[in-house]
C-alpha cells in the first residue's frame, strides 16, 4: 500500500474523530493566519503567501521549499497548510526510517494521481538531513519535473546538509523559535476553543509559567504537556490545572528560577563560583537548575568558556579546548542532546587544577596602561620593512632569536615605562608548575644572566 493513503486515511479519520486525535494534531493552524509566531515569513506578498496563490501566485522557479529551524515550531505544520491551501494530497515521509524505495513510491503515487483526476501532491520529507547525497540526488526529477511540490524540513544547515542542485531549485525558509508569548497565545486557545479543550480547565499563572519553562519553545511539548495535565485534572474533578497537578503529570519539579530576573545571574554566579571552588556536584545542581528552567544553551556554553581562562588557564591547558569543543557542539545539536555536551564540559572544568594567573597578568598590564604606563615602542623593535626605515633607526640592532642557540636573545622587548614589570606570575598547580620553571628561566636569559 503506497504511504499517501495512510496518510488519507489518517486525515480521514481526524476530520470524523476530531476529539479522538492528539490536542497537538487538533490544534495544528488550518491557515497560514492560524500560525503562531514566524511573523517574518507571513507578511502580505512573502513568499510563502505567494506560495499558496495569495497575491500572486508561487515564486517563479522555485519548485520545492526548504524549511530550516529547531524543533517544534511548526515546520510539519506549515507543510501542511501549504497542501490545505493548495488543494493538493498531503504525503509525509521521514529521511529517519525512509528511503529511495519509499520516496520513489510516493513520486509513483503523485504520478498517477496527477493524470488520473488531477490532484497533485506535496510530499513533506522530515530530517532531510538524513539522507544521503545519493538519496538526496533520487527527489531531483521529481522536483524537476514538479511531479510533487517537495516540502523539506531540516533542523540542520542546509547549505551544508542538502545538496546544491536541490538547493538551488528550493525556496529556503528560515523558521524562527517561538517565543513564551507565542506558546502563551497557543495555549490560551487551545484551552478556550471548542476543537482544544473547549474551556473544561483553566490554567493559573504559576503553572502557564512552569508550563513554558518545560516547553522551551516547542510548541508539540507544551500541547502534550497540556493534555496531560488537563486529563489529570479532570481525573480529580478539577477545574483548575494547579501547579501540583502540571508537576505530577510531567513527574518534574517546577524549577525556582526567573530567566528575566536576579536569579538568572545569581545561579549563572554560582555555577561558575563552584567550578572555580572545584565542587562538581554543586556545579552540575545550578547546571541542572538552568538547563531545566529552559535558559539558552549558548549563554552557558559562553559562561563555561570564560571560566575555563579565568579560573583554569595555564593550569589545564585542555580546559579551554574542552569548552570552546562544548559551546560548538551546543549550537550544532541544541537542548536537549546539548546537555550532555554542558555536563561533560562542566564536569572536566570543576575537576581541572585552577590557576587565575592570566587573569591577574591581563589585568595587572591593562592598569598600568590605563595609567599611562605605555611608552615608545624600543627603536629595534619597531618596523623595518618600508623604505626610510634604516635612516631612523628602526628595526635596527634587532636580535633574531633563531639565530641564538636557545632561541633566547638578551634584548629588551618592553618600553622603558615597564621594563622589569612582571605580571605573569604563575602557580604550582597543574600542568602550570612546568610554567613556573620555564618563566624564571627565560627571564634570566632576556636580561642575560643565563
Amino acid at each position: 500500500m503506497e504511504p499517501d493513503l495512510f496518510t488519507a486515511a489518517a486525515e480521514e479519520r481526524q476530520e470524523k474523530d476530531p476529539a479522538g486525535s492528539p490536542l497537538a494534531v487538533r490544534m495544528r493552524p488550518r491557515t497560514l493566519d492560524e500560525v503562531m509566531g514566524q511573523q517574518h515569513l507571513l507578511k502580505p506578498g512573502s513568499p510563502l503567501r505567494r506560495l499558496v496563490g495569495e497575491g500572486g501566485g508561487g515564486p517563479a522557479g522555485a519548485s520545492s521549499v526548504i524549511l530550516w529551524g529547531p524543533p517544534g515550531i511548526g515546520k510539519t505544520t506549515l507543510a501542511y497548510v501549504v497542501s490545505k491551501a493548495t488543494d493538493k494530497r498531503f504525503v509525509e515521509l521521514s529521511a529517519i526510517t525512509a528511503g529511495v524505495k519509499e520516496v520513489r513510491a510516493v513520486i509513483d503515487g503523485a504520478r498517477r494521481a496527477s493524470g488520473g483526476y488531477g490532484k497533485e501532491t506535496v510530499l513533506f520529507l522530515d530530517e532531510i538531513h538524513r539522507f544521503s547525497k545519493a538519496q538526496q540526488d533520487s527527489l531531483l526529477p521529481a522536483v524537476e519535473n514538479r511531479w510533487v511540490t517537495l516540502i523539506a524540513a531540516t533542523t540542520e544547515n542546509p547549505y551544508f546538509s542538502v545538496i546544491s542542485p536541490l538547493l538551488s531549485r528550493s525556496l529556503l525558509l528560515t523558521l524562527e523559535p517561538l517565543t513564551d508569548d507565542d506558546l502563551r497565545d497557543l495555549l490560551k486557545r487551545a484551552l478556550t476553543e471548542e476543537r482544544g479543550l473547549g474551556g473544561a480547565v483553566t490554567l493559573p499563572e504559576d503553572a502557564e509559567a512552569h508550563l513554558l519553562r518545560l516547553a522551551g519553545g516547542d510548541a508539540r511539548r507544551a500541547l502534550t504537556a497540556l493534555e496531560a495535565a488537563a486529563g489529570a485534572a479532570l481525573d480529580k474533578g478539577e477545574a483548575e490545572i494547579t501547579l501540583a497537578t502540571l508537576e505530577e503529570t510531567v513527574d518534574r519539579a517546577a524549577v525556582k528560577y526567573d530567566r528575566d530576573g536576579d536569579q538568572h545571574y545569581d545561579v549563572a554566579s554560582a555555577l561558575i563560583k563552584s567550578i572555580r571552588g572545584s565542587d562538581v556536584d554543586a556545579a552540575l545542581h545550578y547546571l541542572a537548575r538552568m538547563i531545566e528552567a529552559g535558559e539558552d544553551p549558548r549563554f552557558i556554553a559562553r559562561r563555561l568558556m570564560i571560566s575555563a581562562s579565568e579560573d583554569i588557564g595555564l593550569a589545564d591547558p585542555n580546559a579551554l579546548p574542552i569548552a570552546v569543543a562544548a559551546a560548538q557542539a551546543v549550537a550544532m545539536i541544541g537542548f536537549p542532546e546539548a546537555a550532555l555536551t554542558l555536563s561533560h564540559a562542566t564536569i572536566a572544568l570543576a575537576l581541572a587544577p585552577k590557576s587565575n594567573a592570566a587573569t591577574t597578568a591581563i589585568s595587572a598590564a591593562q592598569a598600568d596602561v590605563r595609567n599611562g604606563l605605555a611608552g615608545p615602542v624600543p627603536p629595534h623593535l619597531r618596523d623595518g620593512h618600508y623604505k626610510g626605515a634604516a635612516k631612523l633607526g628602526h628595526a635596527q640592532g634587532y636580535v633574531y632569536p633563531h639565530d641564538v642557540p636557545g632561541g633566547i636573545a638578551a634584548q629588551q622587548y618592553a618600553p622603558d615605562a615597564v621594563h622589569g614589570k612582571r605580571y605573569y606570575t604563575p602557580t604550582r598547580y597543574g600542568a602550570e608548575a612546568r610554567y613556573a620553571d620555564v618563566v624564571e628561566k627565560v627571564r634570566e636569559r632576556l636580561r642575560g644572566e643565563g
